[in-house]
């Protein structure tokens, strides 16, 4: 049986959101994001977005509350309220795995799309490295992005 394409996942660090497209490269849904307050790069422990091409390689938090907590990727029973202190993961996590030999270390540094208590700062650079999305944007995607989405990162 032939597999059906995935859609792809783009996020623009210039215009500060993603995007998830068809197969033929329509834009099915858009929203506003926030990566690294830092910039882009590679290096460990930098807090920078990585750019470039990326797969989906883990997913976590299926069926858990819009705001819940994550940390190790584990549900920690509570939920965030908006503004509060910290870079905290919230809601689902896709994690990201690089394909790219400078790219290589994303799934190691931990880097992941996912659900934030800082709303009000999406559509600007101000995350610790991650993509963060408005909660209702990152539960809306989760059932619709795959292990092994493609996702592009410029």
């Amino acid at each position: 049986m032939p597999t059906r394409p995935k859609p792809t996942l783009h996020v623009s660090l210039a215009r500060q959101e993603w995007e998830l497209r068809a197969p033929d490269g329509r834009v099915l849904q858009r929203g506003r994001a926030a990566t690294s307050a830092r910039g882009a790069g590679f290096e460990p422990g930098s807090l920078q977005t990585p750019t470039g091409r990326f797969r989906v390689c883990g997913k976590f938090g299926r069926g858990a509350p819009a705001g819940m907590i994550f940390r190790a990727r584990r549900a920690t029973g509570r939920l965030a309220r908006q503004g509060e202190e910290g870079d905290l993961i919230t809601s689902r996590i896709l994690w990201l795995e690089g394909l790219e030999p400078r790219n290589a270390n994303t799934k190691g540094r931990f880097i992941y799309l996912h659900g934030t208590n800082h709303e009000a700062l999406l559509g600007q650079p101000a995350s610790h490295g991650c993509v963060r999305l408005a909660n209702r944007d990152i539960i809306r995607l989760f059932p619709l992005v795959p292990r092994g989405t493609e996702v592009f990162i410029a």
